[in-house]
């Protein structure tokens, strides 16, 4: 996995969740505390999650075969999308589950100093590890807004922890309101209710990680900056006069397809129409490096076609 994959941010969330896990089941054991077994639920979740990951980039830098032509960098999507499968099932319906059994049959916390005592502990721990997450991705983000970069980063694992690492922060509040209330009125109800809390914000969480995984394993093009690097270097003005349509493809998050027909002149030689691709090709590594795999097609451009449109059955989304 690149550094872009944000593996360091990865193994601070790993060591932090199993760390306050255990944690957690100890002051659920001497409280009886709900909120805290469903926050050690959601703490082995995400550690569970975390392995995914790194399983993930682990099978993603496997060679391409004759099966798998252009490797098997989505694997990291396939990963991302299994963690947002994991964080809904296991924590948000089982916090949700629990919440709804401590409602109707509360009991009052023993021990209460346990759990407040693990709560301090996590919310620490949890903070280390979700500033980590920022700073590498602070590294990859530049000029975009914390909601865009989720939705267009490509490389699944950093908005993955970062959500997550907000999520438990959130989720550790909602647990020491819970308890409490709980001490401060005598009346176990309001375990549940932050256990319930709980349960509804992993359930989103998950389910946007979710919609993003998603989109990515169904492929998603290069972003405008690259899109407009890549048509800036396959025409040179000399053999290659314009782009008459392209297509981009993430074959993972660190490699990209591109697909394009381009004009050449009408009475270029073979020669010189192969020595321009093969130069047009040079440039589009250069500007992009991800650019890893690049089909250009010469054709000749045709002023009367183009200007009654491009047909979508045969160019669809074409640029």
């Amino acid at each position: 996995m690149s550094a872009s994959g944000g593996t360091k941010a990865i193994v601070a969330a790993l060591g932090a969740n199993l760390a306050i896990a255990a944690a957690k089941f100890v002051a659920f054991a001497f409280s009886g505390s709900s909120s805290m077994l469903a926050e050690g639920v959601h703490s082995i979740a995400d550690s569970g999650n975390q392995g995914l990951l790194l399983l993930g980039g682990k099978k993603a830098k496997r060679a391409a075969t004759a099966e798998h032509p252009f490797g098997y960098g989505r694997e990291r999507y396939i990963y991302g999308f299994l963690v947002s499968i994991v964080l809904f099932t296991i924590g948000g319906v089982f916090a949700l589950y629990e919440g709804y059994e401590k409602i109707h049959e509360p009991h009052a916390l023993d021990n209460w100093y346990w759990p407040v005592g693990v709560l301090v502990f996590a919310v620490i721990a949890e903070g280390f590890s979700f500033r980590t997450a920022i700073k590498e991705s602070n590294e990859l983000r530049g000029k975009q807004t914390w909601s865009q970069f989720v939705r267009r980063a490509k490389a699944p694992e950093l908005p993955v922890v970062l959500l997550e690492d907000f999520g438990a922060l959130v989720g550790l509040v909602l647990a020491l309101g819970g308890v409490g209330l709980t001490l401060a009125t005598g009346d176990g109800i309001w375990d549940g209710i932050g256990t319930m809390c709980i349960g509804a914000l992993l359930v989103v969480i998950a389910l946007v990680l979710a919609a993003e995984t998603k989109s990515l394993l169904l492929g998603e093009a290069a972003g405008p900056e690259q899109l407009a690097k890549i048509r800036e270097a396959v025409v040179d003005g000399d053999v290659v006069t314009r782009v008459i349509h392209m297509r981009t493809l993430h074959l993972g998050p660190e490699e990209l397809l591109v697909a394009a027909k381009i004009a050449v002149q009408h009475d270029d030689t073979a020669t010189q129409i192969a020595e321009a691709i093969n130069a047009a090709e040079a440039r589009i590594r250069e500007a992009v490096p991800i650019a890893r795999v690049i089909y250009l097609e010469p054709d000749i451009y045709n002023e009367a076609t183009a200007a009654a449109g491009a047909d979508p059955s045969k160019t669809p989304g074409g640029v």
